[in-house]
């Protein structure tokens, strides 16, 4: 591949290797060249932009988690030929890893806790020349607050006075806040990204019998706030309550990756989003008004269904921010003091 270091073998490869570089190794200072000057990192909670804010963003999580350890799970790309130049091919990553930490500084988290958690994050990383140049990462807040036995709403609402108050916050990622960066791609036409694209669509347009058409009766599934579940109705569970929350926001599919590689089932990721008012009883609690965006990415691995042979969702990992949501419900109805 035109444009990588020798030392990295495909696109899994750099990035589970520069994770482990970055984050375990300590070799923070690559950041300098493994994430391009300029690039911009969004994140439900907002938006960082150049590799120095995420250099001090990265060694203010270590000194909180001063252990953390990130094994990746899976890599789904896609090539960028759009992006691609005369020397560097370009390529879109979605990488899912899981981390686990003990609370052992002070931080944003409050004071050491000394507790331990494990959590997942899904990150989407547009990558040319030997480095990031643009980024879409969803980390889950839910399940590191809930393993240390904090509220989500009370500590959003905290956390928003620790920021300053509701003028001096940091403002969640919406469409108002979002800054356009250069990664133009929307992923690829191969046929298990178009399958879950599908699937989600028809889930979002209140076709909730899309679970049972295309969910295996033992699919493994993954939520926000640590959730691991089973079955069909526990999908159903977690789209109702998510789309019944907002249910005239729009949603929009944002990039679509399929791929069917050796040694892995079929399997695609996509990045998603609602934007919206919380004008409906579900997964928020009482309906507030309040305009909400939503940023989701959605991994999944397809087999056979038990039943019918037929291709079924067997594991579906799902993650959006919910400390983002209630941020900006809070902020909206006054609800911060």
């Amino acid at each position: 591949m035109r444009g990588f270091d020798p030392e990295w073998r495909d696109v899994p490869h750099f990035i589970n290797g520069v994770t482990r570089r970055i984050w375990e190794d300590r070799q923070i200072g690559s950041l300098r060249q493994l994430y391009a000057p300029g690039l911009i990192v969004r994140s439900p909670a907002g938006v960082v932009v150049d590799n120095t804010n995420v250099i001090a963003a990265t060694m203010a999580t270590l000194a909180e988690f001063p252990d953390r350890e990130l094994p990746g799970e899976d890599v789904i790309w896609c090539a960028d030929p759009a992006g691609a130049t005369d020397t560097s091919d370009a390529f879109l990553s979605s990488h899912r890893l899981i981390c686990w930490a003990t609370h052992a500084g002070a931080g944003m988290y409050g004071a050491p806790t000394g507790r331990r958690v494990i959590y997942r994050i899904l990150a989407d990383c547009a990558i040319r020349d030997n480095a990031i140049y643009d980024e879409w990462l969803v980390r889950d807040q839910a399940a590191i607050l809930r393993q240390m036995g904090l509220d989500v709403v009370d500590w959003t609402r905290d956390l928003i006075a620790r920021e300053g108050g509701p003028e001096a916050c940091v403002k969640p990622l919406t469409p108002e806040t979002d800054i356009p960066g250069p990664y133009a791609g929307r992923g690829n036409e191969e046929e298990w990204g178009t399958l879950l694209a599908g699937i989600l669509r028809g889930i979002m347009a209140a076709e909730m019998d899309a679970i049972p058409r295309h969910y295996d009766r033992a699919a493994r599934l993954h939520y926000p706030g640590g959730q691991d579940a089973h079955g069909r109705a526990e999908a159903d569970r977690f789209w109702m309550g998510l789309r019944a929350a907002l249910p005239h926001a729009d949603f929009t599919i944002d990039h679509v990756i399929g791929r069917d590689d050796p040694m892995h089932p079929p399997r695609a990721a996509i990045r998603w989003s609602l934007w919206g008012r919380h004008d409906g009883w579900g997964r928020y609690g009482r309906p507030t008004g309040a305009q909400v965006h939503v940023m989701g990415i959605t991994h999944a691995e397809f087999g056979p269904n038990g039943e019918t042979g037929k291709p079924a969702i067997r594991a579906e990992y799902t993650l959006i921010d919910e400390t983002a949501i209630w941020k900006q419900i809070l902020l909206q109805t006054g609800q911060h003091e």
